[in-house]
């Protein structure tokens, strides 16, 4: 599968079906050669370059099934905050740390 391939898909929360947006960058750990989360903007851009906002960071294990059309991801705190809320880009490792940055 392409990056590009990606990109083209809607994701959607199964907690709340709420869609999210486009899957805009992949995050990889290139010493294990691993995808580690992907990256949705909250705030529409206009092709990436107006607009501001914060992205939303998806750790890849909170991926449910990646379909044709759609990724099915599992946030389960994004069903009391509300995506448009966000206001920090936040990075959970595989250990279950995080890193917030504004």
């Amino acid at each position: 599968m392409k990056i590009s391939d990606f990109q083209a898909k809607d994701v959607i929360n199964v907690v709340d079906g709420k869609r999210l947006g486009h899957i805009s960058d992949l995050e990889l750990d290139l010493r294990q050669g691993l995808i580690e989360a992907i990256v949705v903007p909250v705030n529409s851009k206009f092709m990436g370059l107006f607009g501001g906002g914060s992205d939303l960071i998806i750790p890849w294990k909170n991926i449910v099934k990646i379909g044709s059309d759609v990724v099915l991801v599992k946030m389960d705190g994004l069903a009391q905050s509300g995506v448009q809320q966000v206001e920090t880009t936040v990075y959970i490792d595989r250990d279950g740390r995080t890193d917030r940055r504004n």
